[in-house]
């Protein structure tokens, strides 16, 4: 039955050769990869308004030139993400390359963080999306959560269905926002050209403004800056590309970074010549289109297409963060199981705990887009900066024919994130705060990983010189509830190994029942030595596994290895497991932590 519901959920299973049939072309790529850091021009300048409004109204065009600050950001960041592709074409984004050229730490920093990032990608699209949908819908504004785990939920299991089957979905809905902001900017400028638009609305660029300070607009410079996270998404996720898969990743970069600069601008323009005000219950966005078109068919259009992308912009997380996993998974700093590929050739591990993970965030923060943001943000800048400083690290250090443009561009964008790094940490302390103790953790935690991997790996390795183990002969411990066939089955296996010594041992709780049951085995199996153990509190577990350890001490005395054999009844329908004491189990679980000791199960199938 559960193997029925997941094949109807995430479908047949693909042949490894089939691999290649998953690569993206770059125009599902730019769908797939982009959707994130496009769906984040829906509250990104929004994000600048809040910080503003702290002044008033009247502070509202710092927005124009605060957007040209993030715009020069964008174009640093592109041409260093551009470069980052070409050196580092396997993959592994700000991971790799911190690794590569800052040291261990400074990778997993960056690995770290954006672990964490992405998993903020997937919570915060989710609830902005939400965000838009209530906007549009005041009724469902108490449903937000609800709403936003439906989303998570949906996306995770289109994911599961494989790459180019969740890109050939979401490639319609990005684009049909791409086309929707369009008609909103193309439309909304028109108005303005026309007269449409009242200029009292706002005030006149260079107005001065009392309260301003840098302070402020260093903290509004940082929260538009929100508008750039997912642009290191295509670095990481290169992998995913058809042949050759640099160039088109590269050209797939270039192409999101005009969309994102073209849309961003524009949204920031029309707030700004509307005198739009924040409102915690309708979007930024949401106002520009009603009053551009008021609540008709293309305001319902934009909202919807709105909404769709901010969800789906969940799906640019599901795409990096599996990637981004297998790459520490290989270095050995996160468990093995995130390098393994899925019934649909996908990282199944790494999609399934990013779905949980990112549910359990929206859960604690209530689906809450202003709360996430902050955390969302400086768990990008973050690896922004150790990538384009670990690539200003690369040139020095080899000194490329025409490294000097190139170290500039790095350098600008190290800079620049910095900057952005540190406003978030001093404006935002009391929202960002939980990073400072996390990451610490996260880093601490990959090496202890990492520990025990090596320590694994020594121990098996058979150039470890290890002393021989000779075993004389086998002493096997049948615990036995009753006299029945699956008693029966497991013996004659037993029997059939040759061993030294066959010891059956029964748990009784009833002393009047002992002699009887004694007798009975006498008389069924007299060559069987028969091993009695009463328990005082009911249970199997203590009396059998006192017994094991005491004959294990003897065996290993004269060389003799003790192995328990535990007789085990299989139903024929699976769901009847429920209706017996799992009693094997148990056992088996308890005593596979006896260092000396060797477990085997012998089932015997039910025919009914």
């Amino acid at each position: 039955m559960l193997t029925s519901i997941k094949r109807l959920l995430i479908g047949r299973p693909l042949k490894s050769n089939e691999l290649g049939e998953q690569k993206l072309n770059k125009t599902k790529a730019l769908a797939i990869l982009s959707s994130d850091a496009l769906s984040s021009v829906a509250y990104g300048p929004e994000q600048i308004l809040i910080v503003l409004f702290t002044i008033g109204a009247a502070a509202f065009w710092y927005s124009v030139p605060i957007a040209v600050g993030v715009l020069i950001l964008l174009t640093a960041l592109i041409l260093s993400y551009r470069q980052i592709i070409f050196a580092y074409p396997h993959g592994g984004g700000a991971y790799v390359v911190s690794k590569s050229n800052l040291g261990v730490n400074a990778g997993l920093i960056a690995g770290g963080s954006l672990l964490v990032d992405y998993i903020l990608t997937v919570a915060v699209s989710v609830s902005a999306g939400t965000d838009a949908i209530t906007s549009a819908f005041p009724a469902l504004h108490g449903y937000n959560v609800e709403i936003a785990l439906v989303f998570v939920f949906l996306i995770t299991i289109l994911n599961l269905r494989g790459v180019t089957e969740s890109a050939s979905v979401l490639a319609y809905p990005v684009y049909l926002f791409v086309l929707a902001l369009f008609i909103l900017i193309g439309v909304g400028l028109f108005k303005i050209l026309t007269g449409g638009v009242s200029p009292h609305l706002h005030n006149p660029i260079g107005t001065p403004v009392a309260g301003i300070s840098l302070f402020i607009l260093l903290r509004a410079f940082a929260s538009g800056s929100s508008a750039l996270t997912g642009v290191e998404a295509i670095s990481n996720a290169i992998p995913n590309f058809k042949e050759p898969a640099p160039n088109n990743a590269a050209k797939t970069l270039l192409a999101m970074g005009a969309l994102l600069a073209i849309l961003f601008s524009g949204i920031v323009f029309l707030a700004y010549y509307y005198g739009i005000t924040p409102n915690e219950k309708v979007t930024v966005v949401s106002q520009i289109a009603e009053e551009t078109f008021g609540r008709n068919f293309v305001y319902f259009f934009i909202q919807g297409t709105t909404a769709l992308i901010l969800v789906l912009a969940a799906n640019t997380g599901y795409s990096a963060f599996p990637l981004l996993a297998v790459n520490l998974a290989k270095d050995k700093f996160i468990p093995r199981m995130f390098l393994i590929r899925g019934d649909r050739l996908g990282y199944s591990n790494g999609i399934i705990i990013l779905g949980m993970a990112s549910m359990i965030l929206i859960i604690v923060f209530q689906a809450t887009t202003e709360h996430l943001i902050p955390l969302y943000a400086i768990g990008v800048f973050l690896p922004f900066t150790l990538s384009q400083s670990g690539m200003m690290v690369k040139w020095l250090r080899e000194k490329p024919k025409g490294w000097v443009p190139k170290f500039i561009i790095n350098t600008t964008g190290a800079l620049i994130s910095f900057t952005v790094t540190l406003i978030f940490l001093v404006t935002k302390f009391t929202q960002v705060w939980p990073i400072l103790i996390f990451l610490p953790l996260i880093v601490y935690l990959f090496h202890r990983i990492k520990k025990h991997y090596e320590a694994v790996g020594a121990q098996l390795s058979l150039k470890t010189s290890e002393p021989p183990v000779t075993i004389e002969g086998n002493v096997m411990i049948v615990p036995v509830a009753g006299m029945t066939h699956v008693v029966e089955n497991t013996l004659n296996y037993a029997k059939s190994l040759a061993p030294a010594h066959i010891i059956a041992v029964y748990v009784a709780f009833d002393r009047e029942a002992v002699k009887d049951f004694e007798e009975k085995w006498k008389k069924w199996q007299p060559e069987v030595r028969l091993v009695t153990l009463y328990s005082y509190y009911r249970s199997i577990i203590n009396p059998l596994t006192k017994f094991v350890d005491t004959v294990e001490h003897k065996a290993r005395e004269g060389n003799y290895q003790v192995t328990v054999v535990i007789p085990q009844f299989i139903p024929k329908k699976g769901w009847h497991n429920i209706l017996h004491n799992q009693s094997s189990l148990l056992i088996r679980t308890f005593l596979l932590y006896r260092r000396n000791v060797v477990v085997s199960t012998v089932p015997f199938h039910l025919k009914r």
